[in-house]
């Protein structure tokens, strides 16, 4: 005699999973499920959520990478159940961070030498880089201050209306005052005139930005150190300078070299990067690097012994993967100098061929520079009956996805658009992108207009029924907002 017995819903296990009853249900959105699904079921329905993300190879707004070599990727992989802060486990990881460290500040001419250790941490991104940075200035600013018996409670600091808002972020977190020299039409990052003319006996440091997020353009660091070593002169001070070189730090020394803006400027104290932009690794590494160990206050390094030996450590954070530094140290093995010299001049070469095809089109006006970033922000002529946020909306249609936004004060009235050249982005693509955007603008030149560049209006935005102009709608929504428009990334 033959027993069988009945599994209750075998037939989930016979069946794929879009003739289960997991496609039926509506996902969880606010508490966990009551019970378990199969794995493959799980997989699947996560998977086609993630669908309806862009892809990130045509993210063109973002300077993140996107793309690394398949033996990177298994590094990554195999590393990512290691805990970074596990130093005695993984002696080997913290090693090569410390490698990284030393290649980086050698990178940017810190004066060390051949076989010293250079003075740096490993970062989530620059946004944490620049709070370590702001806070080493603003302990060793109290500590002079309290042996002069002055005053401590005010500090400041002086940056561009451009920088990213991590700077808002360290300003407002650690009770900063950010002063920010303003922009104009045609000049779209710091003057190093005016941000040495706002400076003050409070003032922590300067920042100057090393590639801007909106045009990717260089500030004068060279002349910034120039005026402020004349005003550290005529006034007794001792204001030094960071450098956010979080775009810029591996465009520079490779395409640039002789350009002045790291530590071979005696005021440059402490530099922060973004690897995981042109420093070619996926999100989530980033470095900030000072100039000697007497630019970061001991106070702020601590000595834990947690896990079987003294473990020193500069971050906000505590755990975190150790994949990303990993792979930073495979690229910087794998590629060498010629390698990422070799990359960045191809980006710049397909930044004008980019650049010299939208300027064919004779809609559009260049914002950024030759020298700089490689990336192309551009906005439209005057008398265009569209609006770059338009094309932008246009552009999706496409697969690509690029930024439309407005300038920081006092530049609000222009809207532009950026699109950044990445190691992934090829010449081919760029090609591409020249020919949709054509298309784009010629179907946009035979509709009505929607709305015009000059004198768009807001209905009763502030209750007056008013009309306004768009420089006074772009003032509108980043006063209800609070939040900078630099953000973009």
């Amino acid at each position: 005699m033959v027993v069988t017995t009945t599994i209750s819903n075998s037939d989930e296990h016979l069946h794929g999973t879009f003739a289960s009853r997991y496609v039926r249900t509506s996902l969880p959105r606010f508490k966990i499920p009551g019970g378990p699904m199969p794995k493959d079921a799980a997989y699947q329905i996560v998977n086609d959520e993630l669908m309806l993300d862009g892809n990130p190879r045509l993210n063109l707004a973002s300077f993140v990478t996107t793309w690394m070599e398949p033996e990177c990727d298994k590094l990554i992989m195999d590393s990512f159940n290691k805990n970074y802060v596990d130093m005695d486990e993984y002696p080997v990881t913290t090693e090569l961070q410390n490698r990284c460290v030393n290649m980086i500040a050698h990178l940017f001419n810190a004066p060390v030498g051949d076989d010293e250790t250079a003075i740096g941490v490993g970062t989530v991104g620059s946004s944490e880089a620049i709070m370590l940075a702001g806070l080493a200035f603003k302990r060793k600013w109290q500590a002079k201050r309290k042996a002069q018996g002055k005053p401590c409670d005010n500090p400041n600091i002086v940056t561009g209306a451009n920088v990213q808002v991590c700077w808002e972020k360290f300003a407002r977190y650690f009770e900063v005052e950010l002063k920010e020299v303003k922009l104009r039409e045609g000049y779209y990052v710091m003057d190093p005139a005016k941000a040495v003319q706002m400076v003050d006996e409070n003032t922590i440091c300067v920042a100057a930005i090393l590639g801007s997020t909106l045009t990717g353009e260089f500030e004068d660091v060279k002349l910034l150190n120039e005026l402020l070593t004349e005003k550290n002169k005529e006034t007794g001070w001792d204001i030094p300078i960071h450098v956010d070189a979080a775009s810029g730090g591996f465009i520079a020394p490779f395409i640039y070299p002789d350009l002045e803006w790291d530590f071979r400027l005696p005021l440059v104290k402490s530099i922060n990067v973004s690897d995981h932009k042109y420093g070619l690794v996926y999100a989530g590494v980033g470095w900030v690097v000072w100039r000697s160990k007497e630019d970061l206050p001991e106070e702020l390094v601590f000595h834990i012994n947690y896990l079987g030996s003294d473990q020193p450590t500069f971050t906000l954070n505590f755990s975190k993967g150790s994949s990303q530094i990993i792979a930073q140290y495979y690229q910087f093995i794998r590629l060498g100098f010629e390698g990422y010299k070799d990359i960045m001049q191809n980006c710049m070469e397909n930044t004008r061929l980019l650049r010299d095809g939208i300027i064919k089109t004779g809609r559009f006006e260049i914002l950024s520079k030759d020298i700089g970033v490689p990336l192309v922000a551009f906005s439209l002529k005057n008398g265009s009956s569209y609006t770059v946020f338009q094309i932008a909306e246009s552009l999706r249609r496409f697969g690509w996805i690029v930024p439309a936004y407005t300038m920081p004060p006092d530049a609000e009235h222009i809207s532009l658009m950026r699109v950044v050249i990445r190691e992934d982005f090829s010449h081919s693509l760029a090609e591409r992108l020249i020919s949709d955007i054509e298309k784009v603008v010629k179907e946009l030149d035979e509709l009505p207009p929607r709305v015009s560049v000059k004198s768009a209006c807001v209905d009763d935005v502030d209750g007056g029924g008013s009309h306004h102009t768009e420089k006074e709608i772009g003032s509108y929504w980043r006063r209800i907002s609070d939040k900078k428009t630099s953000s973009v990334c």
